[in-house]
């Protein structure tokens, strides 16, 4: 059976959300090697990479809560239009030589902050754009586009073109996102673009509407499951991405030459679980699509963490990316579906602040492990952690359906 096309809208999303991550993925390695050219200061130069990182923390859920305020298509347009401005300044910065690391940290610091206000509202707005059962395909498409734009052609082409020039990465972001601007804007107006506040009902407080938000995720059985085991699962992500060079060189004797097309097969992995992901929620349903790709990822990861070969760890690499980029694609779709639109902006929000959560304490506690004990172990216990998390996940996701939402999975 022949799926119905995602329409004018959701291409003129798609074209935005790859534009933008074709000038995140040239301008994020440009930023750490600007920032090595500007001082040999580790921790300065950590400093850097740590302030692209906070905002989403501190932010995030400030982010869910104006995505539901404001109206998310214009939203959208204005950040970008922010960071192309953003990143047109620092570019010029650049080419003066005026360059500082006070400069980056702030530049840094500032469209990573930008950047969960436009997550938020680009969440909020897809169910908008697509119907509900189109959902998980639409995930799918926008996380293949991503991995092509950011794995297989920004990332290469970021240290050319900063050799070439070190402003011209940045001059090339800053077009990117002034043509997702243009994108979104071109967008069709639609009567759930955000949250209006119900006749003669006073809006509340920031705080309060954050804390709506986080009731309302915790109240629903089924979804808030899911949270908790991306948060497990996350951490083992973490760990073992922590490691993968170590572990990569050391155990599966990659040439270092090769590491390139190592990495590579997680890429591809990812975007073939991406095209894949709407055929597999329509096939099983989407919640036991989320069980069967967890067991898929475990032994996965256990064939990962027992190869002592390129080869077999390359391919155990790509399934294990496949799944990822699956379950990211299948829970933003269940989310989107569930959730009422008014609330979309901060339950995902809450959603992804659980996720990051984790993610640093499974690279720091990989760190410690691989510095005691070596790479081996670290990979052992991430695939442990992932067996762990899949049972949990097959006696609580056991009831639930990925149909209509009934009483007992929201309050």
């Amino acid at each position: 059976m022949t799926a119905n096309p995602l329409g004018r809208d959701f291409r003129l999303l798609w074209s935005a959300a790859v534009s933008s991550r074709l000038g995140d993925a040239l301008r994020t390695p440009a930023l750490a090697l600007l920032a090595a050219t500007v001082t040999r200061d580790p921790r300065l130069i950590a400093a850097v990479t740590v302030a692209g990182q906070l905002p989403p923390l501190l932010f995030g859920l400030l982010g869910g809560v104006y995505a539901d305020r404001w109206d998310r298509r214009r939203t959208m347009a204005l950040v970008d239009g922010v960071r192309a401005v953003v990143v047109a300044a620092l570019a010029v910065v650049v080419a003066l030589d005026r360059i500082s690391v006070l400069a980056l940290l702030v530049a840094a610091f500032l469209l990573a902050a930008l950047g969960t206000l436009f997550d938020s509202a680009s969440f909020a707005l897809l169910p908008a754009l697509v119907p509900p059962d189109a959902l998980p395909r639409a995930n799918g498409r926008l996380q293949a586009g991503s991995a092509v734009a950011g794995g297989f052609l920004g990332a290469p082409a970021a240290g050319v073109l900063f050799a070439a020039a070190p402003a011209v990465p940045f001059a090339v972001d800053a077009v990117t996102f002034a043509a997702a601007a243009l994108l979104v804007l071109a967008l069709a107006p639609t009567s759930v673009a955000y949250a209006r506040p119900r006749p003669g009902v006073r809006r509340g407080s920031v705080w309060s509407e954050i804390v709506e938000g986080l009731r309302w995720l915790r109240a629903h059985r089924t979804l808030w499951r899911v949270t908790l085991l991306a948060a497990g699962s996350n951490l083992a992500i973490s760990g073992i991405m922590a490691v993968l060079v170590l572990y990569a060189l050391d155990v599966l004797r990659v040439p270092p030459a090769g590491y390139g097309l190592f990495a590579a097969a997680a890429i591809l992995g990812g975007v073939a679980g991406a095209l894949g992901a709407g055929l597999l929620a329509a096939w099983l349903g989407t919640v036991p699509a989320l069980r069967a790709v967890l067991a898929a990822q475990t032994v996965a990861l256990t064939g990962f963490a027992l190869a002592r070969h390129p080869v077999p760890g390359g391919i155990a690499l790509a399934v294990f990316a496949a799944g990822t980029v699956v379950w990211n694609s299948l829970c933003a779709s269940y989310g989107q579906r569930h959730v009422p639109s008014e609330l979309l902006g901060r339950v995902g929000a809450a959603q992804r602040m659980v996720g990051l959560l984790t993610a640093p304490l499974g690279a720091v506690l990989a760190g410690l492990a691989a510095a005691a004990y070596g790479t081996v172990p670290v990979a052992g216990a991430a695939a442990v952690t992932f067996a762990l998390v899949t049972l949990a996940a097959w006696r609580a996701l056991r009831t639930a359906t990925s149909g209509v939402l009934s009483h007992s999975d929201a309050a």
